[in-house]
């Protein structure tokens, strides 16, 4: 009697059939998925503006050093559109360590990556352009040395419109009219 007991308790409980069971997995995969691609996509949207700020960010403060060095410098060579730039620096110069000092700005790389460089130390890089520089020597009498510094940003080179232009120019301050 016992064993007719429990299979009439068996028979009365309620539970999920096969096919109900594979029907809530099969939901329950889709609805995984989908947020698992929504949050992805999201990771490297992410992960690509943090790149893009980084680089924007390490070419503005490359600017500004090189406009600080630049301002003091006296004279730089070659004239004109260059990949590479040599700037000289008088004694009096905070960055000259007292004596006349040489240094060299460049533009290296290959392909669509570029880095821009004060002698060996790299200040910026994702530069999709090599020739940076572009110097005006000083008119005698009516104007002072000026360079132009275009810096085109991009991690991405296949996708133009993520490119983002620095531009600067840069006065010699001590160049003589």
């Amino acid at each position: 009697m016992t064993r007719l007991r429990i299979l009439r308790r068996l028979g009365r409980e309620g539970g999920y059939t096969l096919i109900e069971l594979l029907l809530v997995c099969a939901i329950l995969g889709t609805v995984l998925a989908s947020l698992s691609v929504l949050f992805l996509s999201a990771s490297s949207s992410q992960i690509d503006m943090n790149r893009r700020f980084r680089a924007q960010q390490d070419a503005r403060v490359a600017v500004d050093k090189m406009r600080r060095e630049i301002h003091c410098s006296d004279q730089i060579t070659p004239a004109g559109v260059s990949a590479a730039i040599t700037v000289r620096l008088p004694a009096q110069c905070p960055s000259a360590g007292g004596a006349l000092t040489n240094v060299t700005y460049d533009v290296v790389g290959s392909g669509q990556r570029f880095q821009l460089r004060r002698d060996t130390v790299v200040l910026a890089d994702f530069i999709s352009e090599q020739n940076a520089f572009s110097y005006t020597a000083p008119v005698a009498a009516t104007s002072l040395g000026r360079l132009r510094l275009t810096l085109p940003i991009n991690t991405t080179p296949a996708n133009t419109g993520k490119e983002w232009r620095l531009v600067a120019d840069i006065v010699l301050r001590n160049t003589t009219r």
